[in-house]
């Protein structure tokens, strides 16, 4: 991936991009697409606008994935009908929004989006009317509001990609700004100067990394080099949003590459700081957990299994727990009172830049908590850990990180025999364990002097993720 985004650094593109006054027309013989592809529900919204005296086409992702040969998760509209007007000709129409507003058009479970063409914000501050946009003083878009013309709205799309059109009445594409070439290019590349589009919105530093891994694209060089400088401004974006972008970009099935292009252009550290410091100072470790993760990830969504975004962001974020961990215990906290304070304290600093739902935040910590529950396994409490809710996870987790390197004494092994094992060879593997000191599940007791002090701290990472 990073080879792959590094040759698109070398490409002799133009350095200004302009967009057409008119567009390039590609009528049905010059392309694929055929209208009977696309959702009958976003074909009659196109149909019923145009038929009302509106313009409207099937834009952006939709256009762009079909001419790839992919099935897109979705069909947006673009039309001249502000949302008002949509909502007027649709009964089962909703305006959502207020930064960007939008129709949403229901059909059962399936939802259309339509949106007004926009125009380009006024220059001069005195002609803004706040009601339909605003900046702050960085530049970045707070309110999107401006309606203007199809030609306008092209040069407001983020990506070339992203800025086609297409009429399913006269099957023609309406291509703006060399979309086309740079799919058939295999190029990811911003309309307009990229410091300014990455200033409005810095999303689309995310977008591009998006698009770029899940259709391995490259990123064109003027629209790359920027990135890093401009990467901090992903602090000002609401933790709301960016849970909902580090979803996108995660469980889209290329997460792997994603995280090479995140940390290659610096875009990871705004994400998630702790685990990027972690990356810093315990680089092989951290890199593998987390790669090893997302490798896991991308083949579960291949495979149509279910994939839960507590694993997810326990393994993204685990890197940073051990030291933390272990600093509490160095205090005199026990193992576990030091896991379950450390996962606290680092779930609550990362939700100040990506806001984890509660639904999620407790399973991550059930997850690490079991980490610390895993080695207990006299008496009784194997069998009571085999009945937890959270041991296939835990189990799996302690499984992710043996696969790091991390070294338990073959407890997960242990684990996975035992799960297989009958009632009279269980107990046999309970018994097994006398006298040693990982499978006794007596609480460990603190120990006065420096040298113990400094084994158990040596020894702890065992329990903690080291």
């Amino acid at each position: 991936m990073l080879k792959k985004l590094f040759q698109s650094f070398r490409t002799p593109l133009r350095r200004t991009q302009h967009i057409r006054s008119t567009p390039e027309v590609l009528n049905s013989g010059q392309h694929s697409l055929q209208k009977a592809q696309f959702s009958r529900y976003a074909v009659n919204i196109v149909e019923r606008l145009q038929g009302a005296g509106y313009q409207a086409y099937l834009v952006g992702g939709c256009v762009r994935d079909m001419l790839l040969g992919i099935t897109p998760k979705d069909f947006d509209v673009a039309t001249s009908a502000t949302p008002e007007q949509v909502r007027a000709e649709f009964r089962n129409a909703r305006i959502i929004g207020r930064r960007f507003k939008l129709v949403h058009i229901h059909f059962g479970r399936e939802i259309i989006e339509v949106a007004t063409f926009r125009a380009n914000h006024p220059q001069n501050d005195e002609e803004e009317d706040s009601n339909q946009s605003s900046r702050n003083e960085s530049g970045r878009i707070l309110r999107d509001n401006v309606y203007g013309t199809l030609e306008e709205d092209a040069q407001r799309r983020d990506f070339t990609i992203n800025a086609l059109y297409y009429d399913p009445v006269s099957e023609r594409i309406l291509d703006y700004a060399n979309g086309v070439h740079d799919i058939r290019n295999h190029l990811i590349r911003l309309i307009g100067d990229p410091k300014q589009r990455y200033q409005e919105d810095p999303v689309r530093m995310l977008r591009a990394v998006r698009f770029a891994a899940k259709l391995n694209f490259g990123i064109e060089k003027h629209s790359a080099v920027p990135i890093r400088d401009l990467a901090p401004m992903l602090r000002e974006i609401p933790s709301a949003r960016l849970f909902e972008e580090v979803l996108k970009l995660f469980l889209s099935g290329h997460a792997a590459d994603t995280f090479e292009m995140l940390v290659d252009l610096q875009l990871f550290d705004p994400l998630f700081p702790a685990s990027a410091e972690a990356l810093e100072y315990n680089p092989t470790y951290t890199h593998t957990l987390i790669s090893e993760a997302l490798i896991n990830t991308d083949l579960r969504i291949k495979q149509n299994k279910p994939v839960t975004p507590a694993f997810l962001f326990a393994a993204l974020l685990w890197p940073a727990l051990p030291a933390r961990v272990l600093r509490l215990q160095e205090r005199g906290m026990p193992p576990i009172p030091a896991m379950q304070e450390a996962a606290h304290e680092l779930i609550a600093e990362q939700c100040q830049r990506i806001a984890i739902p509660k639904r999620f935040t407790m399973p991550i910590r059930e997850i690490w908590d079991m980490q610390e529950r895993l080695p207990r396994r006299s008496g009784k409490r194997a069998d009571l850990l085999l009945d937890n809710p959270r041991f296939r996870a835990g189990y799996d987790f302690l499984l992710l990180r043996e696969s790091a390197g991390e070294q338990t004494d073959g407890l997960g092994e242990w684990w996975t025999d035992y799960q297989d094992a009958n009632e009279s060879e269980r107990r046999d593997m309970i018994r097994d364990l006398s006298g040693k000191d990982d499978g006794t599940g007596a609480p460990r007791k603190r120990r006065r002097s420096g040298g113990s002090k400094r084994k158990r701290a040596a020894g702890a990472s065992s329990n903690t993720g080291e």
